[in-house]
């Protein structure tokens, strides 16, 4: 058997493609704009006692919050010195986990380290919230998930022409995304906006402090008030690369999970690969190969909580299963008040009614098991 000649134009096309590829991350790495506060700033007296105000807002009955504010004037202090001589070093975690419906491993620190948490995110957060895009929906001020159901429903309203077209959705899911934000690559996007090498080492500190189970230098922990902010800067140059490079023009992402509109199907198909690319070699992340799926809006899209068609909204099955299940643990009131307002996001007269009952039989239990004599 001959050896099969392939033509040159072939190799010029796949060279090509790559390039594409990496001449986005090089543009989304230049001319950004420069954080201005200085280490100084972050870790002064002033900074760190406003972040202890915010922090403990809803902590003050915690044994560790309670501990630690015995002795604060000394505890914060001491916290001080050490950041001022670079001899601070992260503590360890306290893992535990949840059922939020699937199950989660959560990482909590320590009261020093979680004020030091918000101490940075207060600096940095206003700072690199300008450079994110209006359609990232995740641990937003101004955003979450009820903007993101919004936008969802502006964006395939245009797109379907108010429902008149055919509109397409691809939607995509990262598979363990917290657990697979790297290390070096993190930096490497922080250390491109802050000029400040100790804001860096101390960074650094905080996130080199969690790796995940099977890989060091790699993973965030669920717990960390930072871990939220450093996800959105990971994810933000993904997000620079589909809107100004692939033209992404109808996107959206909260956390893990992105859907792009489109009228032509074959569009969204010749998508798939190049953000495969992305996010493996730039990002170091993979897609969840069984998530990724292209469908039309008529036959129903999964995302974020709810099943979404063009004229009405269904609740996820196991969001429901969630929302009486912890109204059955915890029938407070605020709790009760916060599903009703989840409620009223889609077609929900049934469930309504069905969770205005529940939280009434939970609280008069003893009414309906000695219900009084006429």
């Amino acid at each position: 058997m001959g050896q099969i000649c392939v033509p040159k134009f072939v190799y010029f096309i796949e060279l090509g493609y790559y390039w594409y590829i990496f001449l986005g991350i090089i543009i989304i790495f230049c001319m950004k704009i420069q954080f201005s506060h200085s280490y100084d700033e972050i870790i002064g007296l002033n900074n760190l006692y406003k972040a202890w105000e915010e922090f403990v807002v809803g902590k003050a009955n915690k044994d560790d919050v309670q501990l630690f504010a015995l002795n604060l004037f000394d505890n914060v202090a001491k916290l001080h010195d050490d950041l001022l001589d670079r001899t601070y070093k992260h503590s360890g975690y306290y893992s535990f986990f949840i059922n939020d419906p699937k199950r989660r491993h959560i990482h909590k620190a320590e009261v020093r380290d979680r004020l030091l948490h918000h101490a940075i995110h207060r600096k940095l957060y206003p700072f690199f919230d300008r450079t994110f895009i209006s359609d990232s929906y995740s641990c937003r001020l101004g955003k979450g998930v009820y903007k993101a159901i919004e936008s969802f429903d502006a964006k395939s309203y245009k797109v379907s022409r108010n429902n008149t077209k055919t509109c397409w959705v691809l939607k995509c899911d990262i598979k363990k995304f917290f657990d697979s934000i790297n290390h070096e690559v993190l930096l490497n996007i922080l250390a491109d906006y802050i000029p400040d090498q100790n804001i860096i080492w101390l960074l650094s500190n905080v996130i080199d402090s969690y790796h995940n189970e099977n890989m060091h230098g790699v993973g965030l922990p669920l717990g960390n008030l930072t871990s939220q902010l450093f996800a959105n800067v990971y994810m933000n140059v993904f997000d620079q690369w589909m809107k100004h490079t692939l033209k992404a023009e109808h996107y959206i992402r909260y956390a893990d999970d992105f859907v792009i509109f489109s009228n032509d199907k074959y569009q969204l198909e010749d998508m798939i690969e190049p953000i495969r690319e992305f996010l493996s070699h730039g990002l170091c992340l993979i897609l969840y190969p069984t998530k990724t799926v292209i469908k039309t809006y008529a036959s129903g899209i999964d995302f974020l909580g709810w099943v979404h068609f063009p004229n009405y909204k269904k609740l996820r099955v196991k969001t429901k299963q969630r929302m009486f299940r912890k109204l059955t643990n915890e029938p407070q009131p605020e709790i009760f008040q916060s599903y009703l307002g989840l409620l009223t996001h889609g077609n929900t007269f049934k469930i309504e009614s069905e969770l205005r009952n529940a939280y009434w039989l939970l609280n008069n239990k003893s009414e309906v098991r000695h219900p009084p004599y006429n």
